[in-house]
C-alpha cells in the first residue's frame, strides 16, 4: 500500500505510511496509526522489517509488514490519495524517498524469495535528491 503524500516534504509523491511515534506507544501501535491516519487502513500482525539509521537527520525509521484488515482502505487526512500497488505498477518515479525505494525494492524481492528477514541499514544522505 502506498500513500500520496499530502503535506510537506514531498508532497504529491508516494509513500508507505509512516509518520512519528506519539509519547506512549509501541513502534507497532505507531505504525499502526499512522496507517490509520493517512489510508483509512486497519492493520494487524505486525512484523518489523526494515530498519533505517539516519544519523544526519538524527532519525531511525521502521518499517513494518502486516495484514490489511478485511482489505479496506481509503484516503487519510495527510494524504491525496492511496492504492495497492503490484510491482510493475509502482510510480517509481513519484516514491518520496530513498528509504521508501529501498524498502519497496528489498521487499519484492524478498517476497520472490519468501523470507522477509529484518534488514538494518544506515543512510548516510537527505532523503531526497532534487
Amino acid at each position: 500500500m502506498l500513500c500520496k503524500r499530502g503535506i510537506e516534504p514531498r508532497i504529491g509523491y508516494w509513500s508507505l505510511p509512516a509518520g512519528f511515534m506519539e509519547n506512549g506507544e509501541t513502534m507497532p501501535l505507531g505504525a499502526a496509526r499512522e496507517t490509520w491516519e493517512e489510508a483509512e487502513a486497519l492493520v494487524s500482525n505486525l512484523e518489523l522489517y526494515r530498519v533505517f539509521d539516519a544519523p544526519l537527520m538524527a532519525q531511525v525509521y521502521m518499517f513494518y509488514r502486516c495484514d490489511l484488515d478485511n482489505g479496506k482502505f481509503g484516503i487519510g487526512a495527510e494524504s491525496l490519495d492511496s492504492a495497492l500497488y503490484a510491482e510493475d505498477d509502482i510510480p517509481w518515479k513519484k516514491i518520496a524517498f530513498p528509504a521508501i525505494n529501498e524498502t519497496l525494492k528489498m521487499f519484492f524481492e524478498d517476497q520472490r524469495e519468501g523470507k522477509f528477514p529484518i534488514r538494518i541499514s544506515t543512510i548516510q544522505c537527505r532523503q531526497h535528491d532534487d
